[in-house]
């Protein structure tokens, strides 16, 4: 006779096996977005209100205080919020609903900046966003020169920045940028105006170094490179601003140097650790650069004459001798302490006088 026992667990596996596979099943995934703070209904596909249904959020199960009938109701909603959300109809978890809900905000207003490093080959520029929207967004800048629209050619690295080549040098008309950040929830913009000289900017020197000048005790040289950026400093020349200070104070110094790439500070204070920095800027048109990073560097200093052992020795000794001073109570003291002995002594002597001369007198 056949054990009924097997076949029974087999059909149970069976069953559950089924239920996994719909409760699983794969099918198209809606993407949904909506606002913080805002109230979400969610419909179970093309079931009626009043069936029966289970909702999950992430493969775990919601409870059934956020269901008005078979909708999925999310009130007030948050980044915690955002997941894949599925909703199965009655005991049969068949997949009737699915879709991802992205929490997010609409776009504020980008921040817009364009800059001339290399001038005069291009320009480019770059942006972000104030706040973060936690969705994707999509931008599109616009490059507009009097009549012209020109093309901003994309980099791969950083991705929010583009440049463009400059197609007519010396140019007085104005260039017009706008850019257009878009996401599911809303769309911003922002626009500037500027010519060409007022975005020339250089990158800030290279390879500083400051080193002390020998015997100078307050004497610093630095030198630097122009930045590798800058394309052609025979035609477009350079001039520097260099500041420094010692670290005990906090006031910098200054010094503009309308050519060369290196300066002698001569007013340094002897033996005081300083920090100095350089920045750069074209010779006629655009603004200073940032500041390069900070070198460090200490005047020429004379090394200490160390005596020997032999010239130590008899100097060391006279100093013990001649710096030996009892402390003045325990003199007094001394010279009591001699006063009263010879004051015994005396008395003493003059006993035995007075007795022998008792004696001759008698």
């Amino acid at each position: 006779m056949a054990n009924p026992v097997p076949s029974a667990c087999c059909v149970v596996l069976a069953a559950v096996v089924v239920v996994y596979a719909q409760r699983h099943s794969q099918q198209d995934t809606r993407v949904q977005y909506e606002r913080i703070g805002a109230d979400v209904t969610m419909k179970c596909g093309a079931m009626d209100w009043d069936a029966a249904v289970t909702w999950t959020v992430n493969g775990s199960d919601i409870d059934e205080s956020h269901l008005n009938g078979s909708y999925l109701v999310l009130r007030n909603v948050h980044l915690g919020h955002s997941g894949q959300y599925s909703c199965y109809e009655g005991s049969s978890w068949h997949l009737k609903y699915q879709t991802s809900l992205k929490v997010g905000t609409p776009p504020k207003e980008p921040v817009l900046m364009c800059r001339s490093n290399n001038y005069p080959k291009r320009f480019y520029c770059s942006w972000h966003l104030p706040s973060p929207t936690y969705i994707p967004n999509t931008f599109n800048i616009s490059v507009i020169h009097g009549t012209r629209e020109m093309v901003c050619e994309k980099e791969a690295v950083p991705k929010n920045r583009c440049h463009i080549r400059y197609l007519q040098l010396f140019s007085t008309v104005k260039y017009k940028v706008t850019l257009t950040v878009t996401n599911a929830l809303g769309r911003n913009s922002t626009t500037i105006t500027f010519d060409e000289f007022a975005i020339v900017k250089p990158d800030p020197p290279e390879n500083v170094v400051a080193k002390p000048v020998p015997y100078s005790p307050r004497r610093l040289e630095v030198r630097w490179n122009n930045p590798s950026s800058w394309p052609d400093p025979e035609s477009f020349p350079l001039k520097f601003f260099l500041r420094y200070r010692p670290l005990i104070l906090d006031q910098w110094q200054h010094v503009e140097l309308s050519d060369g790439t290196s300066h002698t500070i001569t007013d340094a204070y002897a033996g005081k650790e300083y920090i100095i920095q350089v920045a750069a800027k074209d010779n006629d048109i655009g603004t200073w650069s940032d500041w390069s990073v900070a070198v460090h560097a200490t005047p020429w200093t004379e090394e200490p004459k160390y005596l020997t052992t032999e010239a130590q020795a008899p100097e060391t000794t006279t100093s013990s001798t001649s710096s030996f001073v009892p402390p003045p109570t325990t003199k007094i003291c001394d010279q009591e302490k001699v006063v009263g002995s010879g004051a015994v002594a005396v008395s003493w002597a003059a006993g035995l006088v007075l007795a022998a001369a008792g004696v001759l007198f008698i």
